[in-house]
């Protein structure tokens, strides 16, 4: 699992040397809150923390498998965990050049609504919260649950501030029809 979510990484921060010229870019989200409780619940789903619990803070109730699936049932989460990722990659290359690491406004900015973007407001979020909830279950521990729910929370906060952005930058009228329209991380919900 580990394997594909850093080759899914490695591409994704590769593919944005396609991305047009930044024409603003909303400074406080680069290190608000959202993305310090993404960072921590990567952590939590990534690092080995069964290993790290002989020296540190995670008792084994935290680290150890709540239980085991069969060899079936782990490849169908690992195989969900990859629909998610390439949900993802179907928002990332239906945005082409718009897409950003951070809020921001490009070059000729406007409001996608077609392909992933007909279906919810934030595809990228939505993918990467459901593979992470796939990764979860895969990996079965509490702390790769509490893991998933803070990357959940984050990517919902950054959903939020990166509507207000859009809402502001791309003219309320607009983007108010287009949240009446498409569901925020779900399709049909928010």
């Amino acid at each position: 699992m580990n394997v594909l979510w850093a080759v899914w990484y490695a591409t994704w921060i590769a593919a944005a040397v396609f991305s047009a010229r930044t024409k603003t870019q909303m400074k406080t989200d680069m290190g608000g809150w959202h993305r310090y409780i993404s960072g921590i619940g990567v952590v939590l789903l990534f690092a080995p923390l069964r290993r790290l619990s002989k020296f540190g803070p995670f008792p084994a109730l935290a680290v150890g498998r709540l239980w085991t699936q069969s060899l079936v049932l782990g490849w169908t989460l690992f195989a969900l965990a990859v629909c998610g990722l390439a949900f993802c990659w179907w928002a990332r290359v239906h945005l082409g050049r718009l897409w950003s690491g951070f809020v921001t406004l490009k070059d000729d900015h406007r409001i996608v609504d077609t392909g992933p973007y007909g279906l919810v407001r934030h595809p990228i979020y939505s993918g990467l919260m459901f593979a992470a909830l796939m990764t979860a279950f895969l990996r079965a521990s509490p702390a790769a649950f509490v893991g998933a729910v803070l990357i959940t929370v984050g990517f919902s906060m950054t959903a939020r501030i990166e509507e207000g952005f859009l809402r502001r930058e791309l003219g309320a009228e607009t983007y108010d029809d287009y949240r009446r329209r498409v569901g925020m991380l779900i399709p049909g919900v928010g």
